[in-house]
């Protein structure tokens, strides 16, 4: 293993406690890897509550069909005080009950739909949700984020970590 992938790796075990499958697939570059790691180091600071953008993520890899994010996002969710009815209904694609993470959910699926073309009525709906630019910009760059890893999964088929399955109880 070289240099760069065990700093990968190492980051990764101090992140998650683990290194999961997906960054073990992406550290196929650590320059995919890294990127990906930091990213979510700098989202970590973002305007977005933890439980939104774990939500938002969940909301995008649902729509992407990925099976390896969406388990990590539920599982990253309850971690965060997500109910699992919340968890179950953004998964679905439904709207959550929850009016905290709700705007942001909703407002990226309409941004992955139109693929960013938003228009002024939906910019004027999101501010009057509270979803000004700057916690939108968070959620573009989430979705992007969760794009690229959503299809390195679909390339790769990686498999759920146990760390990542519903636990029993």
């Amino acid at each position: 293993m070289n240099t760069a992938t065990n700093d990968i790796f190492q980051d990764a075990q101090k992140k998650f406690g683990f290194v999961p499958n997906v960054i073990k697939e992406m550290s196929k570059n650590p320059a995919v890897a890294g990127l990906y790691l930091k990213a979510q180091e700098y989202l970590a600071e973002g305007v977005l509550s933890s439980q939104e953008q774990q939500a938002v993520q969940l909301a995008v890899s649902a729509k992407n069909d990925c099976h390896y994010c969406s388990a990590a996002h539920t599982a990253g969710g309850s971690m965060m005080g997500l109910e699992a009815c919340d968890l179950k209904a953004v998964g679905e694609g439904l709207t959550p009950a929850n009016k905290d993470v709700q705007p942001a959910v909703e407002a990226a699926r309409i941004v992955f739909d139109k693929q960013g073309w938003l228009s002024e009525d939906d910019l004027k709906t999101f501010e009057s949700q509270g979803i000004d630019r700057a916690r939108l910009y968070e959620i573009i760059t989430l979705i992007g984020l969760k794009t690229i890893t959503n299809y390195i999964n679909h390339v790769a088929q990686t498999p759920v970590d146990d760390e990542l399955q519903p636990q029993e109880g």
